[in-house]
């Protein structure tokens, strides 16, 4: 894990604008019609509509989709009652959260209340404006009578996510580890350490699903929890057993198939875990360190199944999983409430995605060459991007079905249509791709360590723990230029090529080099001189092992460094040409545009090789290709020139892949619109579906193409150029790219070496 520092948190927080989220307009309000119908005299007809009919607002405010995060701040994080002010950075941060995975508005809203009473009075005074509502923080016990009554007096989702999300998680996690052991839900001993909101509401979602209450032993700071004792809550008293036998964890620990732990660091021992039944199931969640480390767990004995609340072991119980998309479905069907039956259709959502084929982005980087479900993998990872419609259509389904929806969704491939559509934006790709990367950050090398941009990004991505930089360059400078630019260079490796210790590394990378292209001319002289350019030592460095992926761009022309990687690294099997794409991300949908960088002017085998690097490319990123080839012409109105090579290409294309969604040659526009397309040209290969990969067919057109949409539509953010065909994670960049460009492409980067490793 990346240690955060204090001055990194601080710095983010404040940056050049305080915060982390901010109010966007979503209608035009360019001229003074736009102004006029945003506010008055139009503004006017729909608040008469919604005076009319109450649920109007749902159809004509953004009530629908927006959120409010509220907490009294008494119980943040780990850091206690700090205060309603204090906890302000955790509601904006669980906003942008509720934004990135499900598309859906918040506002954070602190309320300095602590008595239960004015605290539900003061949400109910302000709940019209909200769709649902997230409680966040509230101490128990006074969470579950405020959760309670907001519940019963409110006619809008209302969860605690404290409590509902760790539970929800959690029982999707048991459901799985119970079938990889084989163990019968109603007949395993659960021991739950701990009695606060989530370990109560974990033990009653457990019971929901299952779990038989005489068989759940609950333990507070005083020790197992018994009828007999005096003083207890009414959550407490639920979950007291009538045990006499008991009063330690470590005798409540003998013979239990599973431990919930939601307590404390460092309390729950081997000999504890060697205690339990056959095939015993741990989760152990207190947060940052665990009730008993994963190494220790694993080493107490071998069949135990282990969950933390940690990213970087497997299993993770991470409430990112189910909140988002649980509001999205209660969201999208303007439910009344989010109710026992749409929390426990979350949880079998959860549990049979971890059931299903992972897809490419998320498989291959857990040190498997195959991540499936089993023993290290029975929960869905947190960025699997299946998530947003897998659990929302199914909690959007429950809320139908148990009779709390106030719109009814019928065509359910279309819902999940338009949840894609609706997260169609580079927020949630790049996020998933960073995340993904975080997973397992490769070795990286930056050719132009003393570029001030590049600098900046290597220190970037190694504070987010994306990847481990070494950059090229000379030290001094480096050192320099990094005190001048405030950055820290700890725990980055610095490899001056042109210094003398390294002269044995540049002889061995020029030998083997010179073994490779003896039969193209090259000498061992030649070869060594080239190990003083930063683009042949930094490449050597990963073809032989020595770092696993190459960054490099701001200073070099392409020419140069095209021939380089050829010479060096070589394309993969079955490809003759390699390319690149940039993927364009909008409110309208992910787009991928090929090639923007490498093949001047294609001819039609290049072209060919171009459209099945794509294929392939497009569903690395987790969606299904559908390619236009595109030029000034359609479908063969003009035979000559580019037109004519396009039209051969997808003629031979079709005929090699039948089962592919590809078609052209065919105008930008004609392959944008779909109605369009399809009324003039019925008898396209694309009818009926919308185009996410266009092929151009020359390096001109599709590089100015994308700047062009870069230039015009600023919401459009561009991660790129990546890399297509050559046989190890080679990855170039542009001159003008900014820190952040340089950093999604690094993310690329080492998600690409990650696959290389399992190929």
């Amino acid at each position: 894990m990346t240690k955060i520092t204090k001055e990194e948190a601080l710095k983010y927080h404040a940056g050049k604008r305080p915060g982390k989220i901010e109010v966007v307009p979503t209608k035009p309000y360019f001229t003074q019609m736009d102004l006029s119908l945003a506010y008055s005299p139009g503004v006017a007809e729909p608040c008469l509509e919604i005076q009319k009919d109450q649920e109007n607002a749902y159809k004509y405010t953004d009530k629908g989709n927006l959120v409010a995060v509220i907490s009294n701040g008494t119980a943040v994080l780990g850091l206690g009652d700090i205060g309603a002010l204090s906890g302000k950075p955790v509601m904006e941060g669980k906003g942008l959260l509720f934004k990135i995975y499900a598309g859906i508005d918040v506002f954070d809203i602190e309320v300095d209340e602590k008595d239960p009473t004015k605290f539900v009075e003061a949400v109910k005074a302000i709940s019209p404006t909200f769709g649902g509502i997230n409680l966040e923080d509230i101490k128990a016990p006074e969470c579950f009578e405020i959760e309670r009554r907001l519940k019963e007096e409110l006619d809008i989702p209302v969860m605690h996510d404290d409590q509902h999300g760790t539970a929800i998680i959690s029982a999707a996690g048991l459901i799985n580890a119970l079938e990889v052991n084989g163990k019968n839900i109603a007949d395993v001993k659960v021991v739950v350490n701990g009695a606060g909101a989530a370990a109560i509401s974990c033990a009653r979602l457990y019971v929901a699903v299952g779990v038989k209450k005489e068989n759940v032993v609950m333990l507070d700071s005083r020790g197992v929890i018994t009828s007999d004792r005096a003083s207890l809550t009414p959550e407490k008293k639920e979950f007291a057993t009538t045990r006499t036998d008991i009063h330690t964890l470590e005798e409540a620990m003998v013979g239990a198939d599973v431990f919930l732990g939601l307590s404390k660091g460092n309390i729950l021992t081997q000999d504890m875990i060697r205690s339990m039944a056959k095939d015993p199931i741990v989760f152990a969640l207190a947060n940052p360190v665990p009730e008993i480390t994963y190494e220790e767990a694993i080493a107490s004995r071998p069949d135990v199944l282990m969950s933390t609340g940690r990213s970087d072991y497997p299993n993770q119980i991470n409430n990112v999983i189910g909140f988002p998309y649980i509001f999205r479905g209660a969201l999208d069907t303007a439910a009344k409430a989010i109710n026992e039956e749409m929390k426990i259709a979350a949880v079998h959502a959860i549990a049979d995605l971890a059931k299903q084929p992972v897809p490419e982005i998320v498989n291959k980087v857990y040190h498997v060459s195959n991540l499936s479900f089993g023993r290290d993998y029975f929960i869905p990872k947190p960025v699997d991007p299946r998530l947003l419609t897998e659990v929302s259509t199914a909690v959007a389904k429950a809320a139908i079905e148990s009779g709390v929806a106030r719109k009814t969704i019928t065509d359910w491939e279309k819902y999940k249509e338009n949840l894609l559509e609706l997260m169609g934006r580079e927020s949630k790709l790049t996020q998933q791709i960073h995340e993904t990367a975080r997973t397992n950050p490769q070795r990286v090398v930056f050719a132009e360590g003393v570029h001030p941009t590049m600098l900046k990004a290597a220190v970037e991505a190694k504070a987010m723990g994306i990847c481990h930089p070494i950059l090229l360059g000379n030290e001094e400078r480096i050192e320099k230029l990094a005190a001048e630019l405030d950055l820290s260079l700890e725990g980055i490796e610095i490899v001056n090529l042109r210094h003398d210790r390294e002269a044995a590394r540049r002889e061995k990378y020029a030998r083997i080099l010179t073994d490779k292209r003896q039969r193209q001319g090259y000498t061992f002289e030649e070869a060594n001189d080239k190990m003083f350019e930063r683009n042949y030592f930094g490449m050597m460095m990963v073809e032989v092992g020595d770092a696993d992926a190459f960054i490099t761009g701001v200073y070099t022309k392409y020419s140069n460094t095209i021939k380089v990687a050829r010479e060096v690294i070589g394309l993969q099997p079955g490809f003759n040409n390699f390319a690149t794409m940039h993927i364009l991300n909008s409110k309208k949908g992910t787009y991928f545009v090929a090639d923007t960088l490498i093949n001047r002017h294609p001819s039609k085998e290049v072209m060919k090789d171009i459209a099945r690097l794509c294929e392939k490319s497009v569903r690395f990123f987790n969606h299904t290709p559908v390619m236009a080839m595109v030029s000034y012409s359609n479908f063969g109105t003009d035979t000559g020139g580019s037109a004519g090579a396009v039209h051969s290409a997808i003629e031979e294309l079709q005929h090699e892949y039948p089962e592919w969604a590809i078609d052209g040659e065919m105008q930008v526009n004609i392959a944008m619109d779909k109605e369009l397309r399809d009324t003039k040209y019925p008898f396209t290969r694309l009818k009926g579906l919308d185009v996410n990969t266009l092929v151009f067919p020359n390096l001109t057109s599709a590089n100015a193409s994308y700047k062009f949409v870069q230039a015009m539509s600023p919401d459009t953010e561009v991660i790129g150029p990546i890399q297509m065909g050559l046989n190890k994670a080679i990855h170039f960049i542009d001159f003008e790219s900014s820190v952040r460009d340089i950093v999604n492409v690094t993310a690329v980067a080492v998600i690409d070496a990650m696959v290389n490793k399992n190929r």
